[in-house]
């Protein structure tokens, strides 16, 4: 019983840097595993970064590993997406979700936020 509410996004120029935060509600967050996926147009929804329960431990998509950073704060209830050398192929919907297991795998995903728009311009 986890309510998200992506915010952030926004136009940047290609090279540029967009930090993404995922607010969270009504449930036990430091015990959640959480991650983003994106969606960009005409595209099927991807996988971006995923961070485990303890915020430790991350992984990420081939094509933004070097360029994003995962994080969440527990105190703040506040899941980050740090997006740097941003490219026109970044260009997205980018949502935000939970697991209550705790695995950075997201074997069950229990909430999905509204998503935020990312444009990259060339």
């Amino acid at each position: 019983q986890v309510q998200l509410v992506e915010s952030g996004g926004g136009l940047v120029q290609a090279g540029g840097s967009l930090r993404l935060s995922c607010a969270a509600s009504g449930g036990t967050f430091s015990s959640l595993a959480m991650g983003w996926f994106r969606q960009g147009p005409g595209k099927e929804r991807e996988f971006v970064a995923a961070i485990d329960w303890s915020g430790r431990f991350t992984r990420f998509a081939d094509s933004v590993k070097g360029r994003f950073t995962i994080s969440k704060d527990n105190a703040k209830k506040t899941l980050y997406l740090q997006m740097n050398s941003l490219k026109p192929e970044d260009t997205a919907v980018y949502s935000c979700v939970v697991d209550s297991t705790g695995n950075y795998y997201l074997p069950e995903i229990t909430t999905w936020g509204q998503g935020t728009q990312v444009t990259v311009a060339s």
